[in-house]
């Protein structure tokens, strides 16, 4: 089968579609021939060593001993199963975010893992894209216990992670703003944002405004004057923190009546499951941008990395 392999950490042009064995499911796994997987700024930032020091160093070590291969979400469909597997059957079309080896044309997958029955009512690019951002969306706007009414500032609103949050946030009856790029304005508020500021136009910190919940996607706006944003129980969530803001938001949490989430998401069925009766409720929508095949995986990089796409990028796996 083929499959994407990282031989070593750098450019994009380092990736290798290579010929490896296909996987052969133990007993509580299944085999999945992949339909649909994506490229994520997680892929870009692991490809490149752009983790921080302890990750990248875990990486360099994992690397010795076994081979790299990229991709965090999938759908696909079941072809074969292990002799103790019983949620799933052969034929069964399913959606998961096993983390790695995603961008390949076959994957073994635990029964108990992140994996789940796919949405009816969409295609497979479309199931393949909801597991990682979806999942970390939902994960941190659970942790806020997010309130009906609540206002919610979403920086980063057009991402992966964004585009997930705003509907979820609508989801939980909060008051939304999204920030972003004046390209995707148009977007963000037909997912539901109440409110949209063009950071290229103007200073959010600067609108009157106070907030219950900051959610930075991205990781790039500033800690302090997000703080000051808040209100006086308001939590600020942090999907890509650097270590001094792990640390200063695990002081400011424990000295203030302001909360600072850093906690890195996990994925599992129970969120997945979630996710997927959204989709189906129509109360839910995965967002594209682009769609690569498998064989031109290093373009697909070479666009995420600029950090301009709208939602997710997804990958077609022929066979």
């Amino acid at each position: 089968m083929k499959a994407v392999i990282c031989r070593k950490f750098g450019a994009a042009h380092k990736l290798i579609l290579a010929n490896v064995t296909t996987p052969v499911p133990s007993e509580k796994q299944l085999l999945v021939k992949v339909m649909a997987t994506t490229v994520t700024a997680g892929d870009c930032e692991i490809r490149s060593l752009r983790l921080g020091v302890i990750f990248n160093f875990m990486l360099r070590i994992f690397s010795k001993f076994s081979t790299l291969s990229l991709g965090m979400e999938l759908a696909g469909e079941v072809i074969s199963i292990g002799k103790n597997v019983s949620l799933f059957k052969v034929g069964d079309k399913v959606m998961a975010a096993p983390g790695f080896k995603a961008n390949a044309q076959f994957i073994c997958l635990s029964e108990d893992g992140p994996v789940v029955l796919k949405p009816t009512n969409i295609n497979d690019q479309e199931a393949a894209v909801i597991p990682v951002g979806g999942t970390n969306a939902l994960h941190f706007l659970r942790k806020a216990a997010i309130k009906p009414n609540e206002k919610v500032l979403i920086y980063g609103a057009s991402g992966s992670i964004g585009t997930a949050a705003i509907q979820l946030a609508k989801y939980y009856g909060a008051t939304v703003t999204a920030v972003c790029s004046t390209n995707n304005l148009t977007l963000v508020q037909s997912l539901g944002a109440d409110d949209v500021i063009d950071y290229s136009q103007e200073n959010y910190a600067e609108q009157g405004q106070e907030y219950d919940v900051i959610f930075d996607t991205l990781g790039k706006s500033l800690f302090k004057t997000n703080m000051n944003l808040l209100s006086q129980n308001g939590r600020y969530l942090l999907a890509a923190p650097k270590l001094r803001e792990i640390i200063k938001g695990y002081w400011l949490t424990k000295t203030s009546t302001k909360k600072v989430i850093t906690a890195f998401a996990n994925h599992d069925a129970e969120q997945l499951n979630f996710l997927k009766k959204l989709v189906e409720q129509k109360q839910f929508k995965p967002v594209i941008d682009r769609t690569y095949p498998l064989e031109e995986i290093v373009d697909a990089h070479l666009y995420v990395e600029k950090g301009h796409k709208k939602g997710n990028d997804a990958i077609t796996v022929s066979h």
